[in-house]
């Protein structure tokens, strides 16, 4: 009898091995989720979520964000009308939505369309980079479509974009089934699925948990039929969650617990790259010691950038001076500016500052990239400068107030973030290069002319190639000649089980799920 119990406690704990392997939990702050209409969502947690359900015409894998690979489409194509540029994407057959429906050509005009008329937070992306307009994009037959966009845009951009969740592809049928007063269905899909993608939404409980279950007609099958996104806002929860085996990841711990989680060997650290970047903006306006090109490479020669990766922000962090952050197209890795504190006093004396150069540095009290508070980075970056003949007076207020001061250009020099709004070079390009797009040329002062025109040239130009020969021109001289001291790219460490295979989450933090798997 007790040989016969033993095998059965042992055959049940087989099973329940088995089935944690079914399951991922993934535990974090979650606070930000709004909705999962993949046309509508804009936050964080809801575009990692939408990314899992919604297929997009075309998509980035992994952590290259440079080279576009088939979604949907399996093959498409770039052409140079009179007035427009002419995109042509050829759909995949097979592919279908968790309704089993197969995914078409109206399928995606309808999407496309609906972004347009939801006018989500994102929509800009349709709109203003794109230019798209309603009625561009058409239906030539079930599984060709056809967009035209003007020729003042960008269609690199616009390829981008479409890699995004407001790129997302809904099930028409379904979601028309369920709209109500004319809302296009985006009451219902607030809280229900309508994608093709490798899972479908099964349940939503605000402030608790999120699930996910394999879409069973999913071109993409996902290795883990089962999702758990579980809401743990506390750190300290969030690592005993982690220790206890409750959940497989945990995003947002400290760096204290990512530490004490990476010297166990049931755990290991994995970072997400971001293509944020943490700058100092110099006000170039005519009168301020920063429009003397001598004193504004100086500071860049001021900054001891190796210390404050390492030291400060514990090595979470790329080294990087030019303006495309690694992982998009452009990407440009030169680091030519070393701390050193005697050629930066030589190059102050130089310009006119032989006693040495006092400045305010304008900070925000919050947090930086890479978790650090931002009023720790300028003090060590305080220290360093002094060194070099730099007298920086820190003003630390509250981040609203910096972004008021800073945008009407009242600023000496500004400790500041940057994210671009999609994943291509030129949402770094144009508002860093472009003092007409009234965003961070404008903001430090910067208005040259050859600048904004490689700007607009590089974003305009169809060939891969030729545009990546434009961006190197373009970082090295803004690198050299512009205001800004680009000071690191961070990274987000995350916690994960060691049984957790194949996680990752990309630049644009989003987190491809189906690719991950469990061991027992």
């Amino acid at each position: 009898m007790w040989r016969w119990l033993w095998t059965v406690l042992l055959l049940a704990g087989i099973a329940l091995a088995q089935d944690r392997t079914q399951v991922l939990v993934y535990g974090g702050d979650w606070t930000d989720l709004i909705t999962l209409d993949p046309q509508v969502v804009y936050e964080f947690s809801g575009v990692m979520i939408a990314d899992n359900m919604y297929e997009t015409l075309v998509r980035f894998e992994g952590n290259d964000l440079a080279t576009l690979r088939p979604g949907l489409a399996e093959s498409w194509k770039v052409e140079r009308g009179t007035t427009d540029w002419i995109l042509t994407f050829k759909l995949r057959r097979g592919s279908r939505f968790s309704s089993g429906r197969e995914v078409t050509a109206k399928d995606v005009v309808f999407s496309f369309e609906r972004a347009l008329a939801l006018k989500g937070p994102g929509s800009f992306l349709f709109t203003d980079i794109a230019q798209l307009k309603p009625g561009a994009t058409k239906a030539l037959d079930p599984y060709t479509v056809e967009v035209r966009i003007p020729k003042s845009a960008s269609p690199q951009s616009f390829l981008s974009i479409l890699t995004f969740t407001i790129g997302g592809v809904v099930d028409s049928e379904e979601v028309q089934k369920n709209a109500k007063g004319g809302d296009l269905g985006k009451d219902w899909l607030t809280n229900n699925s309508a994608g093709s993608g490798p899972y479908r939404l099964v349940r939503w409980d605000r402030g608790n948990q999120v699930i996910l279950e394999a879409n069973p007609y999913a071109r993409v099958k996902p290795k883990i039929p089962r999702v758990v996104l579980r809401y743990i806002q506390e750190p300290a929860v969030l690592r005993t969650a982690l220790e206890s085996g409750e959940i497989d990841i945990a995003e947002g711990l400290t760096p204290e617990g990512l530490k004490a989680i990476a010297a166990n060997p049931r755990f290991k650290v994995v970072r997400a790259e971001t293509l944020r970047l943490q700058y100092l903006g110099m006000n170039m306006k005519a009168g301020s010691p920063f429009a003397n090109a001598k004193v504004r490479e100086a500071l860049r020669y001021a900054v001891n950038q190796d210390e404050l990766i390492q030291g400060l922000l514990q090595g979470n962090a790329i080294k990087i001076q030019t303006f495309i952050p690694k992982g998009l197209l452009g990407y440009n890795p030169a680091t030519p500016y070393t701390y050193d504190p005697n050629r930066a006093r030589k190059l102050l004396a130089e310009a006119g500052y032989p006693q040495g150069l006092e400045f305010e540095l304008l900070v925000s009290t919050g947090i930086c990239g890479g978790g650090v508070p931002c009023p720790d980075v300028a003090a060590k970056l305080q220290a360093d400068m002094a060194k070099a003949g730099f007298r920086a007076r820190i003003r630390a207020i509250a981040n609203a107030e910096v972004l008021a001061t800073y945008r009407a250009q009242n600023h000496q020099v500004v400790l500041a973030g940057w994210s671009p709004d999609f994943p291509d070079p030129d949402g770094n390009a144009t508002p860093w290069a472009d003092y007409g797009a009234r965003s961070l040329a404008w903001r430090n002062s910067y208005n040259d002319e050859v600048a904004a025109k490689l700007a607009r040239q590089a974003a305009l130009e169809a060939d891969p190639q030729k545009r990546k020969a434009l961006y190197k021109v373009l970082t090295e001289k803004v690198l050299r000649e512009g205001p800004y001291v680009v000071l690191y790219q961070p990274a987000q460490p995350i916690g994960v089980s060691a049984k957790v295979e194949g996680f990752l989450k990309n630049p644009m933090m989003s987190a491809p799920l189906w690719q991950v798997s469990k061991q027992p």
